[in-house]
């Protein structure tokens, strides 16, 4: 029974992943469409993140309260009725408003699912789980770029990938006597010493909480960014068609997918902090090769940016589930849903302002920024990571 909730689970995680790049690979066409300005793809954005951090915040005592079982199938129906909505919208209020459900579903999921498999499972589970996203994310741009090539439209990738979504509801629905036999079995969480949720306030006051907060702002929003803007980068700076550049877009996720399953296995040699650091370096060297000047030889700017997009995508791969799976020792396993909750909601933050922002960049001094943007958010993610760092250690030397 441990072994299939734990298939269930994987198929929680592909189920998070398959919707997050859609919109990117679908917004050169959308736009065009609905006749709006390229940068109005950050709003959309803006208000699925917006959904997430407050679903997120509310994680801790939704959990206590229905279980992490419960939680998670009630989210991806949600999620599954929010994009076949998108599938349905002829217009872009439409989209706007079919975004707000779908924000909602995807937060709680994400925190709950992430908290239980931080206390139940080792490092590598973290990884390979967070790989089972990466599959999502790379089959959602090629739904998406296949729907479009076979002359379906957007609405038809949507469709395809809210379908799958009622599927996994189903899975989901089947699956929950597992959770509960589990929890009667002795495999939740240990005793807790908290007996109700901590408020936000308490939260953002534990030591090293502003400085993961940060990390996670600043690691969401290089994801997001890339996410919802490679596609338009590789059409805007180097004039690639949109049917092609929908797929090419998905090698930042093919490399986040491919990398999070080798650091499964890196990380019985490396701890959570090594894995981390390796992770933002690779990033930064696939951020340089987007930055390398090559504007006078297109053939080697397509390729480069191609590279450094599958590049940065594997530097990607460690960076988030290493910092997951740390909260509980950061923080306590009494305190982690919480944390972790917080952590998702910060993320989201980051998602909700920070590609809005490349956008409006995008609209007035070209889309070719985006390295330099999404470097300058590395930077500033590394420092926090070494703050906490040295925070944590301070904490368990004072203990």
């Amino acid at each position: 029974m441990v072994h299939l909730l734990l298939a269930v689970i994987y198929l929680s995680f592909i189920s998070l992943g398959l919707p997050d790049a859609l919109l990117g690979s679908a917004w050169p066409s959308i736009y065009g469409s609905f006749g709006v300005p390229v940068s109005y793809a950050g709003l959309i954005s803006m208000i699925i993140a917006l959904g997430t951090v407050v679903s997120s915040l509310q994680s801790d005592r939704l959990t206590r309260r229905f279980g992490t079982g419960r939680v998670t199938a009630a989210s991806v129906a949600l999620t599954a009725a929010a994009l076949l909505g998108f599938s349905l919208s002829g217009s872009f209020r439409a989209l706007c408003l079919w975004a707000v459900p779908y924000g909602l579903g995807a937060g709680s999921v994400d925190a709950s699912l992430n908290n239980y498999v931080a206390l139940h499972y080792a490092s590598r589970h973290m990884s390979w789980l967070h790989c089972m996203w990466g599959i999502g994310a790379s089959l959602g741009p090629y739904i998406m770029g296949t729907a479009l090539t076979g002359g379906y439209g957007w609405h038809m990738g949507y469709r395809a990938v809210g379908l799958l979504q009622v599927v996994l509801t189903a899975a989901l629905l089947l699956s929950l006597p597992l959770w509960k036999r589990r929890t009667e079995s002795g495999g939740g969480p240990k005793t807790s010493v908290l007996d109700r949720p901590l408020s936000l306030g308490e939260v953002v006051r534990l030591p090293g909480a502003p400085e993961v907060m940060t990390a996670f702002f600043c690691y969401c929003a290089v994801e997001q960014t890339f996410g919802l803007w490679a596609s338009s980068y590789l059409v805007l700076h180097l004039g690639l068609p949109s049917e092609a550049a929908a797929g090419f877009a998905s090698l930042f996720f093919l490399g986040v997918t491919a990398g999070r399953g080798a650091s499964g296995f890196l990380t019985l040699r490396l701890n959570d902090v090594r894995m981390v650091r390796l992770g933002l370096t690779v990033l930064a060297a696939g951020l340089a090769v987007l930055l390398l000047p090559l504007g006078g030889h297109p053939v080697l700017a397509e390729r480069a940016a191609l590279a450094g997009l599958l590049l940065a995508g594997l530097g990607c791969a460690p960076v988030y589930p290493c910092l997951i799976h740390s909260t509980p020792e950061h923080f306590g396993e009494d305190r982690s849903q919480a944390v972790i909750g917080v952590q998702m909601a910060s993320a989201y933050v980051g998602t909700c302002l920070m590609p809005f922002l490349f956008g409006v960049i995008a609209n007035h001094l070209g889309a070719a920024l985006l390295p330099v943007y999404l470097a300058a958010l590395t930077l500033v993610m590394a420092v926090m990571h070494q703050r906490l760092i040295c925070v944590s250690r301070r904490g368990r030397e004072g203990d």
